[in-house]
């Protein structure tokens, strides 16, 4: 734990739980946030140099709790507030929160302070800026180079969000009622975010591993916060069992390989029976969502030792079902290849033909590239080049670009 990326791995666990704690004592969600970020910060100079304290959770309360007293009482326009939390805390009062603050504390209000990241008064990226930098403990730096965006525009994207919770009441409380639907916000909002980081929307690269990685250590913490909860199991599975393929999806020059030309002996085994476990044992367990469906169908793909014997069948058997539970245009257009890999490219292109009329997908590059792939198995090399050619045209990731144009000049 003594080198950089142990400290920093232990900070990014630490920052949730040292944020929940000083929102549920201040319930000022912004200041605190900022606090926590500068304890961070204190932390990741000192701790390399001095070493981790005997109590890491409990010094970054502390140095938190401390930076945000020393900011509110720097405020002079704000002194109505800072006497209001110097009544409440004042110096010597620290200790009177202990418990926060001693080894093996057991309160963790990382589950809250998801919750209220999500809160439905914001707009889905700014759940997702606010979850990555109040949850996940990353930079603004960080999250803005992830994004492809400058920084002042992300620390203004996070500022407003700040803000608008400010203005809804910054509680870590929420009503009963509103959990259901506040969880699945969550869960979302981990979902685009390792969407983002396993194929970025654009920018250079394919990948932002960064995201991935985070998304799938914020799905390990609501896992464990919720063991019981299955679509979060399947959330979790479903990364593991993607993620398993990072090492084959690019070539030695970063170019896009597709799943059926990807080496699976460069899968990461570990990660595949990971995936494969846990949504083993999710299914039985309840009703099945959106998220269980979407990992059995990567199981079945993780599982197959090569392209050829996928179980297409059984692939297209999860997908009329996934259909069924949450009609969407990309669940559709992946149902579409799995109906030509099962009853040929001439019914996959039908499907197409059908999502070409969806404004939603008329002109998205996916479903022009899938077009382009099943004509191309249907044996029309010259209009599956130029379909290529124009999805190529359409995405504005340069591997994505660079692919479908590779595959339209092997065409002619």
């Amino acid at each position: 734990m003594s080198g950089p990326t142990g400290i920093e791995d232990l900070l990014r666990t630490y920052a949730p739980q040292v944020l929940g704690v000083l929102v549920r004592r201040y319930g000022t969600f912004d200041t605190c946030e900022d606090a926590v970020q500068e304890a961070l910060i204190a932390a990741a100079r000192q701790w390399p140099g001095e070493g981790v304290p005997e109590n890491p959770r409990g010094w970054l309360v502390t140095v938190a709790s401390r930076k945000l007293v020393d900011q509110v009482r720097s405020e002079a326009a704000r002194r109505r507030r800072e006497d209001a939390l110097a009544l409440a805390t004042p110096d010597s009062e620290l200790l009177a929160h202990a418990a926060d603050e001693e080894p093996g504390s057991d309160r963790d209000d990382s589950l809250a302070l998801l919750f209220l990241c999500c809160h439905p008064d914001l707009s889905p990226p700014s759940r997702i800026a606010l979850t990555l930098r109040a949850v996940g403990g990353l930079t603004t730096a960080q999250i803005a180079a992830a994004f492809l965006v400058p920084e002042s525009t992300m620390a203004q994207r996070i500022s407003r969000a700040k803000q608008t919770i400010k203005a809804a009441g910054g509680s870590l409380t929420l009503p009963p009622e509103d959990r259901t639907a506040r969880l699945a916000e969550v869960r979302h909002v981990l979902y685009l975010v390792f969407n983002e980081g396993y194929t970025a929307s654009g920018g250079d690269e394919l990948t932002a591993p960064e995201l991935s990685t985070e998304a799938i250590r914020l799905a390990t913490l609501l896992h464990r916060l919720l063991p019981e909860d299955t679509e979060t199991a399947g959330l979790l599975a479903l990364m593991l069992l993607t993620d398993a393929r990072r090492p084959a999806r690019t070539g030695p020059h970063g170019e896009l390989v597709p799943l059926a030309e990807q080496d699976r002996g460069r899968w990461d085994g570990r990660l595949v029976a990971e995936g494969v476990a846990l949504i083993s044992r999710t299914l039985p367990r309840g009703q099945v969502g959106p998220y269980q469906l979407q990992a059995a169908i990567a199981a079945v793909h993780d599982e197959a030792e090569t392209a050829q014997a996928t179980d297409w069948p059984q692939i297209l058997a999860l997908y009329e079902l996934l259909e069924r539970t949450g009609p969407n245009p990309m669940i559709t257009l992946n149902r579409a290849v799995a109906v030509a890999m099962v009853h040929g490219p001439a019914a996959g292109l039908a499907l197409l033909d059908e999502l070409a009329r969806d404004k939603r997908t008329a002109r998205h590059h996916r479903l022009l590239a899938t077009r382009a792939h099943l004509l191309e198995l249907l044996g029309d090399r010259e209009t599956a080049a130029e379909v290529y050619r124009e999805a190529a045209r359409r995405t504005t990731s340069a591997p994505e670009r660079r692919h479908l144009t590779e595959r339209a000049r092997r065409l002619g």
